[in-house]
C-alpha cells in the first residue's frame, strides 16, 4: 500500500508538472468572445453602448480624453447605468505635458448630524444601505466640473449635450428598466423616486419597459441650469475655466444645492446647504509602487486601491510563472497576497483629510510587504488573517495596538455577520456575484492620440437611489461604507465631513516612462481583486489586453464586506467553472469553501498603449454591457 501511495503521488506531481509547463505557453493563445478594440485617434470605453458612444461624439467633436471621459460620466449617470448623478466620482488622469499622474478626489462625505452615536440610538451597527440616511454628499458633479475646467478643452455646455438629450427622453434598456421594476416596494418609500423611476404606477409593471423612452424632466431641468450659468459667466466676460466652476457654484451653493438640502431633509435626510457649500474636490497625488519595472497608480487610502499596490509588492517576493498559470499554488499564492492586503484595508484606511493620519508609507513598504510575505502558509489557508503593523517600516509607533490585539476577538456583531456558505453552491444569494458585491459602479477609459489618459472608477446613486427634492439627483449610498466602532478601524468612523473609505479605483502603469495600461470595473470588493489579475495576465502572462478582460479570476470573500452588514466569510473562494477537477480538490484540502460560475468577474474595461506602433489596444470583457468605440 505504501509503494503504490508513491507512485499515485508522483504520477500527480508529474502531471501537476505538465499542467504547468503547457499552461503559460497557451493563456496568451486562448480565443476571446470579444475582439480587441484597435484605434490610432482616440480611445472610449464605457458600462453601456450609448455611454460609449456619448464619448464618440466629443472626440468626433475635436475634444480631448478628459472632454470624452465627462460626457460618458454624465451619460452613463443618467442612464442610471449602476449610478446616478448624485454618486461619486473618482478618477486618474494622465497629463502627457508634465508626465504627470493627476487623482481626482470626488467622494461626499458625511453630513452634519452624521455620528457614531446618530446611528447606534436608532438600532444600526453600520449606516443603512438604502435612503436618504445613506447619503453622503454628491460628488459627480463637482468631479466632472473640475476634470473639465483644469484639464479639459471644451465647454460644460457642448459635453453635457448628450446627457441633457438622454434626460429629455432615451430608449431605455432592459438591466436598468428590470432593476427599476425589481426594486419598485422601496422605491416606493419615496415620492420623487416614485415619479421618476415608476413612470406607469399602479399598472401590473410599474417601471418602464425595455426599449420606452425613459424622460427625466426635473433632471433635465437641473442639467440645465448648469449651462445657464455657464453661459451667463461666459457672457460677463469669464474665462471658460470660470465659467465652468460658475456652474459648479451653482451647484454647490445656489438654488440647486438649496432645493437638493430641502428634498434631502423633506423625508428624514441630513444633507444641509453648509455640507454642500463645504464640500471640495481634491486634486492629488496618487501613490504607487513598482513593479518589475512598471510603475502602478492608483489613488490612496479613501479607497481601497492601495491594497492591488499592496498585493503586488508581496507577489513581487515569489516566481510566480514558476507556479503554472491557475494552479493550485499560484490560486493560493493570490488568495493570501489579497488575504493580507485586504486585513490591513480594513483596519489602516481612511479618509487621509481627517484624523488619524493613515500609515500610507509603511503599508506601501517593500520590506513590510517582505515581511508580510513571509508570513504566508504554503500548506493552508488562513482564515484568522489579521493586519500588520506597518508603523516600524516608517519610523513610527502604532497608536492602536491594543485595538489591533484585540481586532476580531471581541466583535459580537462580525461572528453574527459571517456568511452562512455552502460548498460548490451555484446560487447562494451572499456570494460576491449577488447584487451586493457589485453594484453601483461604472467604469470609463479613454485615451487620445495627443496622450490624454483617464481611468474613471465612478459609482452612488445606484437604483433605488433616494432622488432628492425636485433635482432629478439620485443620492449616493456610500455612507454604509462606514463603520461605527474605533475597534473595527479607527481610520473609517463616520464622522460629519468626512469621506467613508470607498472600493473604488481606477489604475493606471507607466512603463519606461511612457503609459502602459489603463484599467478599471465595477465590482465592489472584487475590483482590486480582479485589476490585480487582469494585470498580472499581461505582464506574466503575455495576454493581450482582450484576451486579460475575459481571463478565468478568483475572488475572495474572507475581507469585511464594504456594504449592508459588511460581512465575512472566511474561506469562501470563486473560481472559474472550466478549473480542473484536481485543482479543486486541492484547494479543498487547504480549507478553501468553493462556489464555481461561468463568470468570475465584473466587466473590466482596459488600454493598453503599443508605443512599437504608436496605436492603442482597447480591451472590454463580456461579462456586462461594457462596450468601447475607436478610431
Amino acid at each position: 500500500m505504501r509503494s503504490l501511495r508513491k507512485v499515485t503521488l508522483s504520477r500527480w506531481t508529474l502531471l501537476l508538472l505538465v499542467v504547468a509547463l503547457v499552461l503559460p505557453a497557451s493563456v496568451s493563445a486562448q480565443r476571446t468572445a470579444k475582439p480587441v478594440l484597435h484605434g490610432k485617434h482616440w480611445m472610449a470605453i464605457t458600462g453601456k453602448p450609448l455611454g460609449a458612444t456619448a464619448g464618440a461624439m466629443i472626440f468626433q467633436k475635436g475634444g480631448n480624453a478628459v472632454d470624452a471621459a465627462c460626457a460618458m460620466l454624465g451619460a452613463t449617470s443618467t442612464m442610471w447605468d449602476t449610478l446616478g448623478w448624485g454618486g461619486e466620482t473618482q478618477a486618474l488622469i494622465y497629463n502627457p505635458n508634465t508626465k504627470e499622474v493627476i487623482g481626482i478626489n470626488g467622494l461626499g462625505v458625511a453630513p452634519t448630524g452624521a455620528t457614531p452615536e446618530f446611528f447606534k440610538e436608532r438600532g444600526y451597527q453600520y449606516p443603512p444601505a438604502y435612503g436618504p440616511l445613506a447619503a453622503v454628499t454628491p460628488g459627480t458633479p463637482g468631479a466632472l466640473m473640475v476634470m473639465l475646467a483644469k484639464y479639459g478643452t471644451m465647454s460644460l455646455e457642448e459635453v453635457l449635450a448628450p446627457s441633457i438629450e438622454m434626460a429629455d427622453g432615451y430608449p431605455i434598456e432592459a438591466s436598468a428598466a428590470n432593476n427599476m421594476e425589481r426594486n419598485k416596494e422601496r422605491i416606493k418609500q419615496w415620492k420623487h423616486s416614485t415619479a421618476v423611476y415608476l413612470p406607469h404606477l399602479g399598472e401590473e409593471r410599474e417601471a418602464p419597459r425595455p426599449g420606452e423612452i425613459f424622460r427625466q424632466p426635473d433632471l433635465a431641468a437641473t442639467l440645465r441650469k448648469l449651462v445657464e450659468a455657464e453661459k451667463e459667466a461666459l457672457s460677463g466676460g469669464k474665462s471658460r475655466e470660470e465659467a465652468i466652476m460658475a456652474a459648479y457654484d451653482r451647484f454647490y451653493r445656489g438654488d440647486i444645492a438649496e432645493e437638493l438640502a430641502r428634498g434631502t431633509q423633506e423625508e428624514g435626510g441630513q444633507i444641509t446647504v453648509a455640507d454642500l457649500d463645504g464640500w471640495q474636490v481634491y486634486i492629488e497625488e496618487p501613490v504607487k509602487t513598482n513593479y518589475k519595472g512598471i510603475d502602478v497608480y492608483k489613488l490612496t487610502t479613501w479607497v481601497q486601491g492601495p491594497v492591488m499596490l499592496q498585493a503586488l509588492n508581496i507577489l513581487e517576493n515569489f516566481d510566480l510563472k514558476a507556479m503554472g498559470y491557475n494552479s493550485t499554488r499560484y490560486i493560493h499564492a493570490i488568495y493570501q497576497a489579497m488575504n493580507l492586503a485586504f486585513a490591513d484595508r480594513d483596519f489602516y484606511y481612511g479618509d487621509p483629510y481627517h484624523p488619524p493620519e493613515e500609515p500610507i508609507v509603511g503599508l506601501l513598504s517593500k520590506e513590510y510587504a517582505k515581511h508580510r510575505a513571509e508570513q504566508i502558509n504554503w500548506e493552508m489557508n488562513d482564515p484568522n488573517v489579521k493586519p500588520g503593523d506597518p508603523y516600524p517600516y516608517q519610523d513610527g509607533e502604532n497608536p492602536f495596538l491594543d485595538l489591533l490585539e484585540s481586532w476580531g476577538q471581541d466583535e459580537a456583531p462580525a461572528s453574527q455577520r459571517r456568511r452562512q456558505f455552502s460548498a460548490d453552491s451555484q446560487d447562494h444569494p451572499g456570494y460576491p456575484f449577488d447584487e451586493t458585491f457589485y453594484r453601483g459602479t461604472t467604469s470609463i477609459q479613454a485615451a487620445d492620440a495627443e496622450g490624454w489618459i483617464v481611468s474613471v472608477t465612478p459609482s452612488g446613486g445606484w437604483i433605488p437611489a433616494f432622488i432628492a427634492g425636485e433635482t432629478g439627483i439620485g443620492l449616493s449610498q456610500r455612507a454604509q461604507s462606514f463603520v461605527l466602532d474605533a475597534a473595527e478601524n479607527p481610520f473609517n468612523v463616520i464622522a460629519p465631513g468626512k469621506r467613508p473609505r470607498a472600493t473604488l479605483t481606477p489604475s493606471l502603469a507607466i512603463k519606461d516612462g511612457q503609459p502602459y495600461l489603463s484599467f478599471s470595473l465595477q465590482g465592489g470588493d472584487a475590483q482590486d481583486q480582479n485589476l490585480l489579475q487582469l494585470f498580472l495576465n499581461i505582464v506574466e502572462w503575455e495576454m493581450n489586453v482582450q484576451q486579460a478582460t475575459e481571463a478565468p479570476n478568483i475572488n475572495s470573500s474572507q475581507m469585511r464586506g464594504s456594504f449592508g452588514q459588511h460581512e465575512i466569510t472566511p474561506g469562501a473562494i470563486l473560481i472559474h467553472e472550466n478549473v480542473p477537477p484536481w485543482v479543486q480538490a486541492e484547494l479543498r484540502r487547504m480549507g478553501y469553501t468553493i462556489r464555481t460560475s461561468s463568470r468570475t468577474s465584473g466587466p473590466l474595461n482596459a488600454i493598453w498603449f503599443d508605443w512599437d506602433h504608436g496605436t492603442m489596444w482597447g480591451g472590454s470583457s463580456n461579462n456586462g454591457e461594457d462596450y468601447g468605440i475607436a478610431w
